[in-house]
């Protein structure tokens, strides 16, 4: 058996995964390790009763109820919405490929729009309006120059005194739907995701909240677990006990005993949770890598290379065949002892650590920050407008971190294979 010299903090990835997010996923993480505040029983219990209070589970005629049609971000986009009702009608097939034809088409309306802008950009009008323009600022005709701009800039619109030609406007507005759509799209891939293991997210707390009581029933567990490894349990059990406190050896009085966390540490939390399983899915697929080629790099920067290799169908389940690559004799060397996931990931360096940790792509960046606010804000604005304590149990607060690790993973799976047919922006 291998053994590290230290514990993995738990929370220790997420300075590196939001250090660089320009989307305001800092104002979410969790800083610190400050955990839930256990209740004493005998304030709301009386004997071994557990008080009436709201209870969010499947089937309940309520505004909580779980279901695939109360997720806490509803898609804004006709693509968004035309696959949201795919998923409901259970057609698996229909879905994939309904989402990769919207996918091709987003990505050529995108690619379209702006080939028009170049090519009109290069037109022959607007070159001899530069000249227009170069010969009246050469003469010093300033009322005539300024006249010229006036004049365009009323035909083509400006920004900050910038000519903008109307077709390069236009592919910005095109890009900014198709990104809108996009988002939309991973954010139903990533429901269906847990629609394959029979799992509904977690609805809006706004709804779910009674008198500041939450318990969230059933606790889908063993689902939300069952998608990971062994060794990738292990790191989510640790990052259980880090963040709420919850410990393996926890008996039925201990996961139902009342707790209380604010709403705002509650929200950093699951956002934190999120780019954790995020990590997780990165580090052990490069882990599970250079197992299967039997090559440890001294160089683990070179392992990108090899994770583009096929991995990019595995938004379905379909995960590709890795290829060889080579790397040099210099760069690797022959594994001698299989090394755990833990030990591995202790081995990273601060700029590995980063790479794997940090949303590789903006919207996937977007999608965290939306899906978090929409959860935990308000129904309407879709704010964080208050801090109140959140009367709950271990156990529901245990229900949500693993949705948030799931949720992670998913999205990892998912910036994969929308990346490789819709061009995703980098962050």
């Amino acid at each position: 058996m291998d053994y590290c010299h230290s514990n993995i903090n738990p929370f220790f990835v997420n300075n590196y995964a939001v250090k660089s997010s320009a989307l305001g996923l800092r104002r979410l993480v969790f800083s610190g390790n400050q955990k839930p505040r256990q209740v004493p029983s005998s304030v709301y219990f009386s004997g071994h009763r557990r008080p009436l209070v709201a209870v969010a589970r499947a089937g309940a005629s309520s505004n909580c109820e779980f279901s695939s049609l109360n997720t806490p971000l509803e898609p804004k986009s006709a693509p968004g919405k035309y696959l949201s009702g795919l998923l409901l009608s259970d057609d698996t097939e229909e879905f994939q490929d309904a989402v990769c034809k919207q996918l091709e088409q987003l990505a050529a309306d995108r690619d379209g729009a702006f080939r028009r802008a170049d090519l009109s950009s290069s037109s022959d009008e607007a070159s001899l309006h530069r000249r227009k323009m170069e010969l009246c600022h050469q003469r010093d005709w300033k009322g005539e120059a300024e006249g010229c701009l006036q004049e365009r800039r009323g035909q083509l619109g400006s920004c900050s005194g910038v000519l903008i030609m109307p077709s390069v406007r236009i592919a910005e507005l095109r890009e900014q739907e198709c990104q809108i759509a996009v988002e939309d799209i991973m954010y139903v891939l990533v429901l269906y995701k847990f629609h394959e293991i029979k799992v509904h997210l977690v609805p809006r707390l706004s709804k779910c909240i009674y008198n500041h009581r939450l318990e969230l029933w059933p606790s889908n567990d063993w689902e939300l677990e069952s998608i990971h490894s062994f060794e990738v349990l292990e790191l989510i059990r640790e990052h259980l006990t880090g963040v709420i406190g919850w410990k393996a050896d926890s008996n039925v009085a201990d996961n139902w005993a009342t707790t209380e966390i604010p709403r705002l540490q509650l929200c950093r939390v699951y956002a934190a949770s999120i780019l954790y399983g995020y990590f997780l899915k990165s580090a052990s697929l490069r882990h599970r890598l250079e197992l299967n080629l039997g090559l440890t790099c001294q160089n683990p920067l070179l392992v990108p290379e090899l994770l583009s290799c096929g991995m990019k169908n595995i938004a379905f389940g379909r995960i590709g065949r890795a290829q060889s690559t080579s790397l040099g004799p210099e760069s690797c060397i022959r594994v001698k002892k299989r090394e755990n996931l833990k030990c591995y990931v202790m081995g990273f360096d601060p700029e590995t650590l980063e790479m794997c940790a940090k949303p590789k792509t903006r919207e996937a960046v977007s999608l965290v920050e939306k899906h978090s606010c929409a959860l935990f804000g308000d129904e309407n604005t879709g704010l964080i407008e208050t801090n109140d304590v959140i009367v709950t149990s271990l156990s529901s607060l245990k229900r949500m971190v693993l949705e948030a690790v799931a949720f992670g993973s998913f999205l990892w799976d998912t910036e994969e294979y929308v990346d490789a047919v819709y061009k995703l922006k980098e962050d």
